[in-house]
């Protein structure tokens, strides 16, 4: 293992994916803390993870743009393979990554057993085991074949220090004794989405207890984070401040660090709150706990109802297979508020 000098770890999924890496990140840097850790994201992701602790680079793939193709992804692999790593770690089980991976050559090369072309891609492959870890331990799974096989590492996202000032100041001007809630309503995955009069609900009690209210949204996230804002009852909207659209992809996350609590979808945000140890209510659908993308501490809460229908996919589809959508429209926000009040200590 001392041959070990500069290892890369290829993450190119969803944003959510991306930070549950971190506590693999964290073991590879306990375990070799002299070799050069670079982790390979989905581009503009970069900028979030540009200082967390124990990266000496972070660098974007654009496979949703000019770098699509599967050609691509043999180039990217060959020039990847001329920077000198000596060891690679692809978390994915896509043809892309695996093309990457192979197209290297580095000298040990780690990935999943499946499908079958990764035991071409890779010097060695080990099993997910998806049923019977959550995601954080498959992740950790990568690390076996280097003697690697630690509990998950305690850690904290680090945004960059120019958004957590930004961030710092906004709170500041809400006033000092301010009890500040964040609600993000969006999601990639339709089905993942609360109700938006339900958040509207939520929104409308919180100001209403004294709460401020800081309404997030991503880019074209702008209309859904607008008409949860125009629902809340009038009174409360002198207590609200719409951030959609507003803010980059590091200043959310550091927003969301300075939060009393936060009310998110099963969203990558989400992760961005809990990662930080900010007092979470998560909202699953779709999606369960057992799939293993859950958020995790004493101070996340998963609120969801029980119901023979779910999960009704990984991510859940873009419609409600059944045409109702009751693991959403039947999570009240009765019971939501419920769980989520005692964070605000209100």
């Amino acid at each position: 293992m001392n041959r070990i000098r500069k290892i890369g770890v290829w993450q190119t999924a969803f944003l959510g994916d991306a930070v549950l890496t971190l506590p693999m990140l964290a073991a590879l840097n306990n375990r070799f803390p002299e070799a050069e850790l670079h982790f390979h994201v989905r581009a503009g992701f970069e900028p979030l993870f540009s200082e967390q602790p124990g990266l000496a680079g972070v660098h974007g793939f654009d496979k949703r743009g000019a770098q699509k193709t599967l050609a691509a992804a043999v180039r990217h692999g060959r020039e990847l393979g001329r920077q000198g790593y000596d060891l690679w770690i692809g978390t994915h089980k896509s043809l892309r990554s695996a093309l990457v991976a192979g197209a290297t050559r580095i000298p040990q090369r780690i990935g999943y057993d499946f499908p079958w072309f990764n035991r071409l891609a890779y010097t060695d492959v080990v099993d997910r085991r998806f049923d019977e870890f959550d995601e954080i331990e498959r992740l950790l799974q990568l690390l076996r074949p280097l003697s690697i096989d630690p509990p998950a590492p305690k850690t904290v996202l680090v945004p960059p220090a120019e958004a957590v000032r930004s961030a710092e100041e906004f709170r500041a001007g809400l006033g000092r004794d301010a009890v500040v809630l964040g609600v993000h309503p969006g999601s990639t995955w339709p089905t993942k989405c609360w109700p938006v009069k339900y958040f509207s609900e939520i929104v409308s009690r919180a100001t209403e207890a004294g709460a401020q209210v800081l309404v997030f949204g991503g880019p074209g996230e702008e209309d859904v984070a607008g008409r949860v804002v125009a629902g809340a009852s009038a009174a409360s909207r002198t207590r609200i401040v719409n951030l959609a659209g507003k803010l980059s992809l590091p200043e959310l996350a550091a927003y969301f660090g300075c939060l009393d609590a936060c009310l998110t979808n099963d969203s990558g945000p989400m992760h961005l709150a809990w990662m930080q140890g900010v007092p979470l209510v998560a909202l699953f659908g779709p999606t369960v706990r057992s799939l293993g993308f859950f958020p995790r501490g004493e101070n996340a809460t998963v609120a969801e109802i029980p119901l023979s229908c779910r999960p009704c996919g990984l991510h859940g589809p873009r419609k409600c297979p059944l045409d109702h959508h009751d693991c959403m429209r039947k999570l009240t926000p009765d019971a939501v508020w419920e769980l989520l009040r005692p964070k605000l200590a209100l």
